[in-house]
């Protein structure tokens, strides 16, 4: 069992609202690692960067895509940092991988500058571009299909993901 399309990306870049649409167009479920990393812990992300520090979140994490690539069948958005880790890369590999790639300036407007993510507490328009500056080359890595999100709406861009599903 395998995951039809695994979507990555960062913040804003539309992961969880196209990977909904796309597993809607292929009758299959959308699964987020975020979500399953929430349902682990018994409490938000925000709260395990906080309470439990990034390695323990990084930790989650790693289980939680190792899971959700082994047992699913749908759509699976993983979270924006998942691609980081090399052992989260190996994983990845022989998937259909897409990479939403996102400007800073969707991003933004996209993320509204919202403080419940956790590495965008401190200046978070600063803290965004660097990661999309720092991220972009391990997604890209990652990644089997680059998808440009800029300035498009999540139906169109569900449709040029859609097409690359066998």
């Amino acid at each position: 069992m395998a995951p039809r399309v695994v979507i990555v990306g960062p913040p804003g870049a539309g992961k969880t609202t196209v990977g909904t649409l796309v597993a809607s167009r292929l009758g299959v479920e959308f699964r987020d690692t975020d979500a399953d990393i929430e349902r682990t812990a018994g409490k938000p992300i925000t709260d395990i960067f906080v309470e439990d520090g990034e390695p323990a979140f990084r930790a989650l994490e790693r289980a939680a895509v190792a899971k959700a690539l082994a047992e699913h069948d749908g759509v699976l958005a993983l979270g924006g940092g998942a691609v980081v880790s090399a052992e989260n890369r190996a994983l990845l590999a022989g998937h259909l991988v897409v990479f939403l790639d996102v400007g800073l300036a969707d991003a933004v407007a996209r993320v509204g500058l919202n403080r419940d993510r956790p590495l965008l507490i401190e200046s978070p328009r600063a803290q965004l571009k660097r990661l999309l500056d720092e991220r972009r080359p391990i997604y890209l890595e990652a990644a089997t299909v680059t998808v440009d999100t800029g300035g498009r709406e999540p139906e169109d861009i569900a449709d040029e993901v859609t097409k690359h599903v066998h």
